[in-house]
């Protein structure tokens, strides 16, 4: 039958090129194709010089109905994604998706007809400018599960100057769950049977030049072999000037939480930079069906749940009360007018008005938030804390708040020492806290915001939480696998300070793997424009699993980094800051919080003092 097929699909390439000095698409070939002909329509063919938008080109049929499996065939073989487990995800026909701040969309089309484009050279026009290109996209491949699929293509700016671009995707029935913007329960078969296999869509960026608007973009070639690159939405991801990230929070994991019914959540988050106006970031990573928002708010803590003056409300999509965010995407709340103090506790008030039974959290917040009673309702307006008789330990759906204003920030990408593990519980002792005061009370350098992406137990080359499902390991996908989100995301990110790889080494990884991540982490994060500034490892000698030998792995990642030729713009020498002069293995006394592996305060004190601000911003 796979023989049958790629004859049949040769022939309709044939005939395509033939019909293509008379119509730009050829959507009518297999109008009626039935379950004996795939029902894949022949691959689209723009003129060269004629961008032509990407629905014009759509060119196959991804989504089948459960009740009519046979309407698509999304890999040549005769399968398709569920219609229903779309819906059941949040990812209806037109449903509007923030991937990674790229603003895209699922296509507006009725299951088993044409919604996605087989790259073959074809000519989009794509208008607008940012610091990347997102694509909304999967790989059909022959070869497998887990296979991936790579294509070049072209950039066209508006100036006449043209780039070029990889476009790498996972194979949609075997690629990483870790990067996936989607994951679906089932795939549909033509013989009308539902296999209970995980179907994957992915968002994946490319740089743009920066102060170049885009005009189109030529697709990436066929590339060969049977396999497939399918574009089903492509949109710049829009620079965030104006606004500077004040506070943040890497989701770790998708846990359950009892059952969360009507109530509200009261969140407890500790600022950098102010600014007159602020708005929020909610996110729904590595969910499997959307989550509705109620109501949300914002104040000011006065004392526990308990706000200075009453909670100003936020709304969203241009003023509406809530919003509800698809599975893997998120919302940003509409710009309010609210001064926000710069070192300052906010409560940040979120109404879950449906059942929640499962989150995607960031565990170790080392800040008490508050909960109200199941069935309490909408308590976001709510100045006294009475209402919130439920303490929480972790951040819940809250990824950022932003202020206007600012010149931007700068993100702390790392592990449980950047989480701030074993530091004062609601003190704001991390290292990240102690940059982010001397960065306001200072004249040198721009009074950058920092934003602390530390997740306890995260690795640099290899995932603790696989990407999906509900777990209750909430250490995170790979400091590699989450950079899109919690790096070239973020709000008007400047810089990134790398400083992980001391769990890699730990746990079994070589130092040359981890040396492969960070320059990967490196190299992508000056592709799009940010300064990389990278930390060396902390010593642990005493530490359970801190061995000689991985103190070795160690010494050998920390070399790479002090003389990393090129990768990074700066490096911060942090072993240097905190180990024992007499015994460099291990951490100096009064920097250790007890355990040899985590600084206690003083430790994450003399971090922070430690960064040259200028190393910063160049």
């Amino acid at each position: 039958m796979r023989g049958q097929h790629v004859r049949r699909r040769t022939w309709i390439r044939s005939l395509t090129v033939l019909l293509a000095a008379t119509t730009a698409t050829a959507p009518a070939l297999t109008a009626t194709a039935t379950a004996q002909t795939p029902a894949t329509a022949s691959r689209a063919a723009a003129p060269a010089n004629r961008p032509l938008p990407l629905e014009k080109l759509y060119d196959n049929r991804a989504v089948s109905d459960d009740a009519d499996p046979g309407a698509a065939d999304f890999d040549g073989a005769g399968r398709s994604l569920s219609a229903q487990d779309l819906k059941a995800a949040g990812w209806s026909p037109g449903t509007r998706l923030d991937l990674d701040a790229a603003r895209l969309r699922w296509p507006d089309r009725a299951p088993g007809r044409p919604d996605n484009v087989r790259a073959d050279g074809q000519r989009v026009r794509v208008d607008g400018s940012g610091t990347a290109l997102s694509f909304l996209v999967a790989a059909t491949s022959p070869h497998g599960p887990g296979d991936t699929v790579s294509g070049e293509g072209t950039l066209h700016y508006r100036d006449g100057s043209r780039g070029h671009y990889t476009l790498t995707a996972g194979d949609w029935r075997g690629g990483p769950l870790a990067t996936k913007a989607v994951a679906l329960p089932h795939l549909n078969t033509r013989q009308g049977d539902q296999v209970g296999e995980k179907a994957r869509i992915y968002a994946v960026t490319v740089p743009l030049e920066r102060g170049r608007t885009l005009a189109s973009v030529t697709l990436p070639k066929d590339p060969g072999n049977d396999a497939d690159l399918h574009v089903f939405d492509i949109a710049p991801r829009p620079q965030s000037t104006g606004w500077t990230g004040s506070w943040a929070a890497s989701t770790g994991g998708y846990t359950g939480v009892g059952l969360w019914r009507d109530q509200t959540l009261r969140l407890v988050v500790h600022t950098s930079a102010g600014g007159p106006k602020a708005r929020i970031r909610l996110e729904n990573t590595f969910a499997a069906q959307p989550v509705r928002i109620g109501h949300a708010s914002l104040a000011v803590q006065k004392d526990g749940a308990t706000a200075k003056g009453r909670p100003v409300p936020l709304t969203f999509d241009g003023g509406r009360a809530g919003t509800r965010i698809p599975a893997g995407a998120r919302a940003v709340s509409d710009p309010v007018g609210f001064d926000v103090p710069q070192d300052t506790n906010l409560l940040v008030s979120i109404h879950l008005p449906e059942p929640v039974s499962a989150a995607p959290v960031h565990s170790e917040a080392l800040q008490r938030s508050y909960l109200s009673e199941g069935g309490s309702g909408n308590r976001t307006g709510d100045t006294a804390g009475g209402a919130f008789t439920r303490s929480l330990s972790m951040w819940p759906f809250l990824t950022g708040v932003d202020v206007q204003g600012g010149p931007g920030s700068v993100v702390a990408l790392g592990d449980s020492i950047t989480d701030g593990v074993r530091s004062t519980q609601g003190a704001n002792r991390r290292w990240p806290d102690v940059l982010a005061g001397r960065l306001l009370h200072q004249n040198d350098v721009p009074r950058l915001g920092v934003l602390n992406h530390g997740i306890s137990a995260n690795r640099v080359a290899s995932d603790r939480y696989p990407g999906d499902g509900v777990s209750t390991d909430t250490a995170g996908v790979s400091a590699q696998h989450r950079l899109e989100r919690d790096v070239l995301a973020q709000t008007n990110a400047r810089t990134v300070v790398l400083f992980e790889g001391i769990n890699d080494v730990r746990w079994g990884a070589t130092a040359e793997e981890v040396i492969a991540g960070m320059r990967a982490i490196a190299a992508r994060a000056r592709a799009q424009g940010l300064r990389v500034v990278g930390a060396t490892i902390t010593p642990c000698e005493g530490y359970k699993d801190c061995t000689a030998e991985v103190d070795a792995r160690r010494q050998k990642v920390n070399a790479f980094v002090r003389e990393s030729g090129g990768y990074f713009d700066a490096v911060l020498d942090f072993d240097k800051v905190v180990r024992d002069p007499g015994h460099p293995a291990r951490m100096a006394p009064a920097y250790d919080s007890g355990d040899h592996l985590h600084p206690g305060d003083a430790g994450l004190k003399a971090l922070g003092e430690s960064v040259d601000l200028r190393a910063l911003t160049g």
